[in-house]
Parts: structure tokens; C-alpha cells; sequence
């Protein structure tokens, strides 16, 4: 009998590391470490453990104590790691040093992320966009060991540097890419602008919110229209489009990228033209995970955002999701529909006519979401169309 051999790809393991400066508890930082690991899965890549270090202020070589990198070092090495993640950003000078002393590939949190937006880009312009911040956040970071440069290749492996000659070529090419994507995204921006023009007598509404909410579920339950949804992070990274009526009244909506803590800044730079889709609504819907235990962090996160792109004073609808998955707080008992029980919590950040909850993945509560959606469309369409009869919701 002939041998078989399997097709499974053998996925990368890798130790996820976080250092907490501040009084933060054992609970957040794991909740911290969680929201990496499916990062790290979301790339392909198996977690094998964790490491963690309370610290005044992050070593300037080597970002975490001498213990605490010996000890890495020593699991990585016996276990044979490929890659160790740290939750936070390192400098140039702090990457180069923990590779040499963890002999294996690091990863940051932004080239974590870049590196799923560029496996997740789909159009011209989102390519273009997540290579250009990727070069550009790689420029100082080059290291003799590895070239992440490779990874456009495909896969997550790398080959070997052959020195100092070959980053200072790196470099000079990673100049000529920055410029020429530079040149081909003025290009398609262009075109992109030329597009939301030929749009703007309509109402534009964008949903908006962390990673992993549920906005792709309810754009397709509000369009009634499939868009790809996943339990992965940054499902969506191409804003995706599309034409909706209610009651006689068309307005465009829009799903746009997830938001996440440490968004890396390069990222938000070159995503600009593609967030245009929310800095040009007239209306936010804000999706929160409301099953999430840091969710009032994630709605923090989302509103410094928009404060960051300049659509912080835009009208929102706040959509409490999954409402589904929330149980009774602990010492509490509630009998009853969970409706109730959420909405007995005054949960809807004083203004209850613009808040709502919702499970999209059981379809709970979405006619009272899209009344709520009519009212401030019609709202929006009477601005620009002053003699427009008025419809009612029905």
C-alpha cells in the first residue's frame, strides 16, 4: 500500500505576552489576552501560553524585566516557538533586541493587526491602503533575522536575512513601494470620491462599532442582502455598500471595518478614504456587544475613534446586540424575558429614543430597531427634500 500524507497546514504556535502598568486587574488583563489570542487565530496562529508581568514602566531594551525575558526565553526555546506576540507596540531597538535574545519571529500588536487586514483586504483600494501602512510600520523594524517582507508572499513563513546590505535594500525598496502606493491610492481615491458624489442626494447611515459586534449579521438582516459575516476579528475590512428602503424612504447603508483598542495609527491614516464612508454619514448606528464584560470600554474605544476621524458629533442610534448571550449580573436572579431585564437596567445612556436592544443572530427586537432607523432617516431625507409628504412607519 502506498503511503498517505495529510494536507493540514501545521499551524504556527506562539506565547502571547502583556504587561500591565497600572492597577489593572488579574480579570482585565486576561480579558486583554483573550481579545489576542483571537487576533492570533484569526491569523492562523495557535497560542500555547500565556505570560504576564506587572511593571512600573516598560524596560527601554528590552520592554519587560530581565526575569521575565529569561523565562520566555527558556519556553520558547524547550518548547520550540515560533513566534512570541506582545500585547502592546515595541520600539525598533526593543524588537531587535528580544529577537536575538528569543532566537524566533515578534510580533507587536499593530503588525499583528496589519497583518490580518492585509490577509483580510479584499478590494484595490483596502489592499493598497494595508500594504502602504504596512511598509510604512515596518521601515525602522527590519532585523537581520527575518524579512517581513516574505509574508506578501503568502503563508507566515519567513526566510533568513543575510545581513546588513540585504535591510539597507529593504529599506531603499520599501521607499520606491511607499511611493508608488501613495501614487495608485491617490488614483483610487479619486475615483472613490467621484462615487460619493454622484450620491449625495440620498441619506448615507454607516454602521459602526468594535471588531466582531454583529455589524455584518444586521446589514444583512436590515438590506436583505448576504454580507459575509464570520466569528473572527475584522471580518469586514472593505466598506460594503448597499441601497435600503423603508416605508417609501431610500438611504444608503454602509458596514465599515471594526474598530479595536491600539487601532494602529498608520492603519487609521491610510484608512482614511475608506472611513470616509462614516466621516460622510448623516447617521451612526452604533453596534455594541453588550454580552461583552468590557463592552463600555469597547463603546469608549469606538467614540475616541470617531472623535479621531471627526464624526464624533454625527447623530447615533446605539444597538445593543446579543442580547441573547447576557446573563442575570452575579447575586442577581431574573425571571422573565431578557428584554426586560436589560431595559430595567436603564442601560440606554439617557436617551432612550436612540437606543436599542437586539439580538441579530435571533432576529429579536429588529422591528423596533427599524422604527427607530425610519424616525431618523425621515429626519435626515426632510433636510433634504423640505417638501417630501411625510410617510408614517407602519
Amino acid at each position: 500500500m502506498g503511503e498517505t500524507y495529510s494536507t493540514e497546514v501545521k499551524k504556527e504556535k506562539a506565547v502571547l505576552v502583556a504587561a500591565s502598568f497600572s492597577s489593572a486587574d488579574s480579570n482585565r488583563i486576561n480579558e486583554y489576552l483573550d481579545e489576542l489570542e483571537f487576533l492570533a487565530e484569526t491569523l492562523g496562529v495557535q497560542t500555547e501560553k500565556r505570560f504576564t508581568q506587572k511593571m512600573d514602566h516598560p524596560e527601554r531594551a528590552t520592554y519587560l524585566g530581565k526575569g521575565k525575558v529569561e523565562e520566555i526565553s527558556e519556553y520558547v526555546k524547550s518548547f520550540k516557538i515560533d513566534l512570541v506576540i506582545f500585547d502592546d507596540d515595541l520600539s525598533p531597538s526593543q524588537l531587535r533586541n528580544l529577537e536575538k535574545l528569543f532566537d524566533c519571529r515578534i510580533y507587536d500588536r499593530s503588525l499583528l493587526i496589519l497583518d490580518i487586514f492585509l490577509k483580510r483586504a479584499q478590494t484595490a483600494q483596502a489592499k493598497t491602503q494595508v500594504e502602504l501602512a504596512r511598509y510604512q510600520y515596518l521601515m525602522p523594524r527590519l532585523t537581520r533575522m527575518w524579512t517581513h517582507l516574505e509574508r506578501q508572499r503568502g503563508g507566515t513563513g519567513t526566510r533568513g536575512g543575510s545581513g546588513e546590505k540585504e535591510i539597507e535594500t529593504d529599506k531603499r525598496n520599501i521607499r520606491n513601494q511607499i511611493s508608488v502606493l501613495k501614487g495608485r491610492l491617490e488614483k483610487i481615491n479619486v475615483q472613490s470620491e467621484t462615487q460619493r458624489k454622484s450620491r449625495s442626494k440620498i441619506v448615507r447611515v454607516s454602521l459602526v462599532g468594535y471588531t466582531n459586534v454583529g455589524k455584518s449579521t444586521l446589514m444583512t438582516l436590515l438590506s436583505k442582502t448576504v454580507v459575509h459575516a464570520e466569528n473572527k476579528l475584522f471580518a469586514t475590512v472593505d466598506a460594503t455598500v448597499r441601497k435600503v428602503v423603508f416605508n417609501q424612504i431610500p438611504f444608503l447603508l454602509s458596514d465599515t471595518v471594526g474598530f479595536i483598542r491600539k487601532l494602529p495609527h498608520h492603519l487609521i491614516e491610510s484608512f482614511k478614504s475608506t472611513l470616509d464612508e462614516v466621516t460622510e454619514s448623516d447617521i451612526l448606528l452604533h453596534v455594541v456587544d453588550i454580552s461583552h464584560p468590557l463592552y463600555h470600554e469597547q463603546m469608549d474605544v469606538v467614540n475616541q475613534t470617531l472623535s479621531e476621524l471627526g464624526a464624533a458629533e454625527k447623530p447615533q442610534i446605539i444597538i445593543y446586540n446579543k442580547i441573547d448571550l447576557v446573563k442575570p449580573e452575579e447575586g442577581e436572579t431574573f425571571e422573565g424575558d431578557m428584554l426586560d431585564y436589560l431595559q430595567s437596567k436603564k442601560l440606554m445612556n439617557g436617551k432612550e429614543e436612540d437606543a436599542v436592544f437586539i439580538s441579530a443572530a435571533q432576529k429579536n427586537n429588529i422591528d423596533e430597531l427599524k422604527r427607530i432607523i425610519f424616525l431618523k432617516v425621515k429626519q435626515q431625507h426632510l433636510k433634504i427634500y423640505p417638501n417630501y409628504l411625510e410617510p408614517e412607519f407602519h
